[in-house]
């Protein structure tokens, strides 16, 4: 059987090329992190909204959100050997504490995006083995983050994320260019594969490109390699394992969703977002909703005096369970998820399917 390649992020090695997305408010936590991380892959905890989570550790939410993420990457390292990385969004108003804290915690890797991380490598220390991952939409946004690094720090991306519009929650896109094949994921791959290509030639440096959104079987793994993608991130993929640190009853609005289920929101943080529709959402269309009070200030871009919602807390609530007060993000495969697997069983799922669709193709050529 044809087996994947090792992704290779400088001197840390995946055995198996998938990034596990972080997905915030605690849908991806040390639980998820570790398992996947103990598949070869690489495991994400997302360090949105920790401050909720942790309320019980710090007076305020500020240092609640330090302390959880030092407890969550603990926790992680406690059941893993394995790569180990956390996600932390330019636009949360904490980022800066966030990334701080993860660098202090060695982390493996943090991956960011929601804006870009223009300043990412001033966080670092001399002594840092911390490996910096940006996220972005486009070829131009990867060569602008190459070309700012380089000239201020004398640094290179170790990996660049390639997120395309068929990812779940907040999206780098606008709303037009959500179902233009022009932004497709197919389209875009090669574009950063070509803007990183410069840069890896000029500075001897190998930056791995990792395809992301909407990717959910073993042959969409094919596909995007076939782009030039070292590796790929899946978020959606996982939801639906045993493992996954959501609710059981966030995990069953993703299998008991249909297709038209999973819809394009306008989120409060001033972005398009994915999710899966349900009765909070409608209440909100409707302009039933409205926050009394901003309680966390949680991003930077949130604008409390026209949000018909506290986002966080809508996130929080869903991760609980509690969905008749919040919501699940999801990407557009969601409704294709149609039982609790463990992350054990997915990757073996995902390696036959990759070596199936991969015998296909050689026998088309033969």
């Amino acid at each position: 059987m044809e087996k994947l390649n090792p992704l290779r992020i400088g001197n840390l090695v995946a055995l198996v090329p998938v990034v596990q997305g972080g997905m915030g408010v605690g849908i991806s936590l040390s639980g998820l992190a570790s398992a996947v991380a103990n598949e070869g892959g690489i495991g994400v905890i997302s360090s949105a909204g920790l401050g909720l989570l942790y309320k019980h550790l710090g007076g305020d939410y500020i240092s609640a959100s330090i302390e959880g993420l030092k407890e969550e990457i603990r926790k992680a390292r406690e059941k893993t050997k394995g790569i180990i990385g956390v996600n932390v969004m330019v636009a949360m108003s904490n980022y800066a504490d966030m990334v701080k804290t993860a660098i202090a915690s060695k982390a493996d890797i943090i991956f960011s995006g929601a804006g870009l991380p223009l300043d990412l490598p001033g966080f670092l220390k001399r002594d840092s083995k911390t490996k910096l991952v940006p996220i972005v939409s486009s070829g131009r946004a990867a060569k602008i983050i190459c070309q700012k690094w380089q000239n201020e720090y004398q640094y290179l991306p170790d990996a660049i994320v390639v997120e395309g519009p068929k990812a779940g929650g907040h999206l780098g896109f606008k709303e037009t260019q959500l179902s233009d094949e022009n932004y497709s994921l197919e389209q875009i791959v090669p574009q950063v594969v070509a803007s990183v290509k410069e840069f890896e030639e000029k500075y001897s440096k190998r930056i791995p490109v990792i395809a992301a959104g909407g990717i959910f079987t073993g042959a969409d793994i094919k596909n995007m390699l076939a782009l030039g993608a070292s590796g790929v991130q899946m978020g959606t993929r996982f939801v639906t394992t045993y493992e996954c640190d959501a609710s059981e009853a966030f995990k069953n609005t993703y299998i008991n969703a249909q297709k038209g289920d999973v819809v394009i929101i306008q989120s409060p943080v001033g972005m398009p977002g994915r999710a899966i529709s349900n009765e909070f959402l409608e209440r909100v269309k409707k302009g039933l909703k409205q926050p009394v009070r901003c309680p966390f200030k949680c991003i930077k871009t949130c604008e409390v005096s026209s949000s018909p919602y506290c986002i966080i807390t809508a996130l929080y609530n869903a991760f609980k369970g509690n969905l008749k007060n919040g919501y699940a993000f999801a990407g557009a495969n969601a409704y294709l998820a149609d039982k609790l697997v463990s992350v054990k069983e997915l990757f073996e799922e995902l390696k036959e399917q990759y070596a199936r669709a991969l015998k296909s193709v050689s026998e088309r050529f033969e």
